[in-house]
């Protein structure tokens, strides 16, 4: 017998250890086989030495609600369809110049590789939003896990680290968090960074508190042991990781005062700002993935007037992260993304501004093994179309999924055993990779 398992392939022996498991121990998945197998897998597919396996021990999402407008920012034009002012010369290969409403990033530039040859199909904010966080298109019937809840699925948690996984920063209401996947693995909602992480000490004393938690299990104990389902024992987890957590040491990550006034200056006195901030103390202490957002991008209504602000916090906060991951030891590790729902119309309406445009837009890559100061792809000259390399929401979300070394074409069974992928089916955009 194990003469004819060392004859099978790698997916093909995962499966028979997988299925053997199942048979003879009564468990569906071994957490700490399937994920170093899952790992094994990749590299088996990918190769260790594709470019970027890997290197994002940890991400910074950069979410820009309401559609930025690409032509303002990172894909300036000349002629008809040009933004305001003068675009701000950018340090790089082939970058050249980002939008006059970031200098600081256009003096970081070589530190960034930008797609902009994006397109997506939907041009309405909820959906876009949802493609451009899952991969997939919002469907009635279920919801998708966003990247870092894959990043748990298949790495899973972090060693020696109290902290969540996942953290979403200035959260709205509108997020697709964990999924299928079980509820303890959704993304941990921070509304305002200045505030934290709420409702974390107890209300009582020590004493009275472990009284309670003590007369909770008591209560439980018959209910878990006679319906010992999938569900049952994630909400047992949830509450063992939330006590743990609210013991923890690793809470003063949450706390900005532990900051100097000097670096949270340098990141801007905002929400993004701060956010930005937050983000870097956490990934500092082991959170995996932090999606920081930033709204007032649907600029129907004088563009000038709102880029002047966004483009001004904006710059500051991505620039301050940029070289404080970099002056960390950090950014190597860490890789920074920036992304939006769809970008804006070349042409400038009735209201001196621009009208959702899903045919194409820019993301940004930073950090975790990228290839700085590079352009990938380019749209038309008055920015309407992508002119060559087109990529797609579903590429760009395999493209993290790369950089954080998971396993994209490994197909996943969701509880109603339909299967996904990470990104689906999306292809990594190998060429931003040093």
């Amino acid at each position: 017998m194990k003469s004819e398992l060392l004859r099978l392939n790698d997916a093909n022996r995962r499966d028979f250890m997988l299925r053997t498991a199942k048979s003879v121990l009564g468990v569906s998945l071994l957490p700490g086989i399937s994920a170093k197998m899952a790992a094994a897998e990749a590299v088996s597919k990918s190769g260790p030495g594709t470019a970027g396996f890997g290197k994002a021990k940890h991400v910074i999402y950069l979410w820009m609600g309401g559609g930025m407008t690409h032509i303002d920012t990172f894909d300036p034009k000349e002629g008809a369809t040009k933004g305001f002012g003068t675009p701000a010369k950018a340090k790089g290969d082939n970058i050249v110049a980002l939008g006059g409403y970031l200098p600081k990033l256009a003096e970081n530039a070589d530190k960034l590789a930008i797609i902009r040859s994006m397109s997506s199909k939907t041009g309405v904010h909820e959906a876009g939003t949802y493609v451009m966080k899952t991969g997939y298109e919002p469907r009635g019937t279920i919801v998708h896990p966003a990247m870092g809840v894959w990043a748990s699925h298949f790495l899973g948690r972090i060693k020696d680290v109290t902290l969540p996984d996942s953290v979403v920063v200035n959260s709205g209401s509108a997020y697709p968090g964990a999924g299928f996947f079980p509820p303890a693995m959704s993304p941990v909602p921070i509304s305002n960074p200045e505030s934290g992480l709420q409702n974390i000490k107890p209300t009582t004393s020590d004493n009275q508190f472990t009284k309670r938690i003590s007369l909770m299990n008591e209560f439980d104990s018959t209910f878990r042991k006679k319906f010992q389902s999938e569900d049952v024992k994630a909400y047992s987890e949830f509450y063992d990781e939330t006590l743990k957590l609210m013991k923890s040491q690793d809470l003063k990550a949450f706390d900005l005062t532990q900051e100097s006034p000097e670096t949270r200056d340098k990141y801007g006195k905002n929400n993004f700002g701060q956010g930005c901030l937050l983000a870097r103390r956490l990934v500092e202490s082991g959170v995996r993935f932090v999606e920081v957002q930033m709204g007032g991008w649907d600029m129907h209504n004088t563009i000038d007037n709102a880029m002047t602000n966004n483009g001004n916090t904006l710059d500051t906060g991505f620039s301050a992260l940029l070289l404080d991951l970099q002056a960390k030891g950090l950014l190597e590790s860490t890789m920074i993304v920036l992304g939006s729902e769809f970008g804006r119309t070349p042409d400038i309406n009735e209201n001196d501004g621009r009208d959702h445009y899903p045919l194409a837009y820019s993301t940004v890559f930073a950090g975790g093994g990228v290839k700085g100061g590079y352009a990938y792809g380019s749209t038309d000259k008055e920015g309407r179309r992508p002119a060559d390399k087109q990529a797609s929401p579903q590429d760009f979300l395999a493209t993290i999924g790369h950089a954080m070394g998971l396993p994209v074409e490994e197909v996943v069974m969701s509880p109603s055993n339909r299967p996904f992928t990470v990104g689906d089916k999306g292809v990594p955009i190998i060429d931003i990779f040093a």
